[in-house]
């Protein structure tokens, strides 16, 4: 069993079976339950090879249906999760699909953990995907999909670096193209940064942004739900189970601009999407439950287009 550790402090670090990293195999874990048979949901092969190489004992038992879950104290039951992680991963899928359909050949993703889209998207001949995250993290996802013989669909040019730091520098130094149109994707980021962290951030993606470059993230409105006492009862059955993580302790609190505030502010025309609307775009009702019923006003999902 991996502990989450005690709350967030500057500098610190992590990896992928602790702290922010074990939330990036739990969303992998996720994407490898809705892609499993009899009734796919999403078709990520990656997504359960990477998350056995990681080596939770949580997430390994829960692929393989070791972790009851539709127990009465879990948060989601099984297709509650399927079907959730499914609209993520749809919605972002499909962003990405829609920039290059408009003529955008450069992608960034940005802590880009077990992400598998520059291997499993059908990018358009000449797409450049940049991922930019912690080099051990890069370094592991390299390595774990080369030594299953997982081939790139585009041309991946990963970007060891700690958000933390000079990543546009980075970014540059990997031969990125401020001048063409990019376009962006912050999934399941924003709650981990310091609030001047994450306007940093943007500000760092609008300068390098030409226009007609795109973004998406999530569109939360209320940063609560991550750490009230609804959201550390929903996590009780996590530990009963043997995972010890309480996101409460890993997002930053504090006043937070709303990110799609922020961008407006910066030049970008901004769309949001409440997650009954992304739901019902791939075919799910808002199930009767109440940990999602608490999420859903507080966290949808934006996209935006850099005038």
């Amino acid at each position: 069993m991996t502990s989450s550790g005690s709350a967030r402090s500057e500098g610190d670090s992590w990896d992928l079976a602790s702290s922010v990293g074990a939330t990036a195999t739990m969303v992998a874990a996720s994407r490898a339950l809705a892609s499993s048979e009899p009734d796919p949901l999403l078709d990520d092969p990656f997504a359960e090879p990477l998350v056995r190489a990681v080596g939770h004992p949580f997430f390994v038992r829960m692929l393989d249906g070791e972790i009851p879950l539709e127990d009465s104290e879990m948060p989601f039951t099984y297709q509650q999760r399927r079907e959730q992680i499914t609209a993520r991963t749809r919605y972002f899928d499909d962003f990405f699909r829609a920039a290059t359909e408009a003529g955008i050949r450069q992608a960034v993703i940005l802590a880009a953990g077990l992400d598998a889209r520059a291997y499993r998207l059908d990018w358009p001949a000449g797409t450049v995907v940049f991922e930019v995250d912690q080099p051990d993290v890069i370094n592991f996802k390299s390595v774990t999909l080369a030594q299953i013989g997982a081939e790139p669909t585009a041309e991946r040019r990963p970007v060891g670096v700690d958000l933390r730091e000079d990543w546009p520098e980075a970014l540059r130094d990997n031969m990125f193209d401020a001048s063409e149109p990019t376009a962006w994707i912050a999934e399941g980021l924003l709650p981990y940064l310091p609030p001047d962290a994450q306007d940093r951030l943007l500000d760092n993606i609008t300068a390098l942004s030409a226009p007609a470059s795109r973004i998406a993230t999530e569109n939360i409105t209320d940063m609560s739900v991550f750490t009230d006492e609804r959201a550390r009862a929903m996590r009780s059955g996590w530990r009963k189970h043997g995972l010890d993580i309480d996101v409460a302790e890993l997002v930053w609190l504090g006043p937070r601009r709303p990110a799609g505030d922020y961008l407006e502010a910066g030049g970008w025309t901004v769309t949001r999407y409440p997650t009954e609307q992304v739901y019902a775009k791939y075919g799910f009702e808002m199930p009767d439950n109440e940990n999602l019923a608490m999420f859903r006003g507080a966290v949808g999902y934006l996209s935006a287009e850099l005038s």
